[in-house]
């Protein structure tokens, strides 16, 4: 009998945790669902804003920075919170790859998310880590971590090189994005329209407003662009999850199913036996 219970309290137990990881699983659908309304509306912004820099550098190509001895910057983009697989672990190792790569071991690492910000040395002289993004309402706070600390960053080194590594929803593994120097892909541009963009400011001057406005607007992205592929992480892992902890259940239920028959069979037994000793002799 005690053997039986204890199989039924550990499948109460897993049917507990069944439910909560069930609630978790549509916690994270549900903000898919919702950062896919901001992500459309952050692409399209990105979108106008490189179709504004091809037509502007593509007359005015000598606005184009040519910079030289940036310091190198590393932005990942991890998670807030765990369930999400190898999520965060697949960033480092891509850091470390590209780290290798660029002969850059003296960069410098910005590492957002509590969980991938475990992974590094909490007082290593060329990290920062920053608190990360749970739910979409809190990338503005992220962002503003993020700017605050590139703009330190700037005035220490006189200029940056900035790649963000991060996940994209639409794509397996870990991108390398490029973010500054800015719009390098447009220095050969050859432009598209007869006539030069009409300014309200210097050539030089709009060239700076461009850059920031494209910084913040693909930060903004990227940021979208990782907290979309963390939920869809942790809808798969915790499906899997949820998966395994049923198949465990109905074996638990199974086997005290045959536990409870054998003690139906002795309890069966013994009533007979008792019955057979009643019996007075022949």
């Amino acid at each position: 009998m005690s053997r039986r219970r204890e199989l039924e309290q550990h499948r109460h137990r897993l049917d507990e945790t069944r439910e909560i990881m069930s609630s978790m699983q549509a916690l994270a659908f549900m903000e898919t669902r919702k950062l896919a309304d901001f992500l459309d509306a952050q692409r399209s912004v990105v979108a106008h804003i490189h179709a504004v820099a091809e037509d502007f550098f593509s007359f005015y190509p000598e606005n184009l920075p040519f910079a030289t001895d940036l310091k190198q910057v590393y932005l990942l983009f991890g998670s807030e919170r765990g369930f999400c697989g190898n999520f965060n672990e697949s960033l480092v190792e891509a850091l470390e790859a590209k780290q290798t790569k660029n002969r850059s071991s003296s960069a410098w690492v910005i590492a957002t998310g509590n969980k991938l910000c475990a992974q590094f040395e909490e007082n290593s002289p060329s990290t920062t880590l920053l608190e990360g993004t749970s739910v979409v309402e809190e990338v503005e706070n992220t962002l503003m971590r993020i700017v605050a600390t590139l703009s330190d960053l700037q005035a220490q080194n006189g200029g940056i090189s900035l790649t963000i590594l991060h996940h994209d929803p639409d794509q397996d593994g870990v991108l390398c994005t490029q973010v500054l120097p800015p719009f390098e892909s447009l220095r050969d541009a050859t432009p598209r329209f007869s006539h030069p963009p009409q300014l309200n400011l210097s050539a030089g001057k709009f060239c700076i407003e461009l850059t920031e406005r494209y910084l913040f607007s693909t930060l903004h992205e990227t940021l979208y662009l990782s907290l979309m592929a963390e939920n869809q992480h942790r809808v798969s892992h915790l499906e899997s999850a949820v998966q395994q902890l049923d198949e465990k259940s109905a074996a638990l239920s199974l086997r005290g199913n045959t536990l409870r028959q054998e003690e139906i069979t002795e309890e069966i037994e013994v009533i007979l036996l008792s019955a057979a000793s009643l019996q007075p002799p022949r």
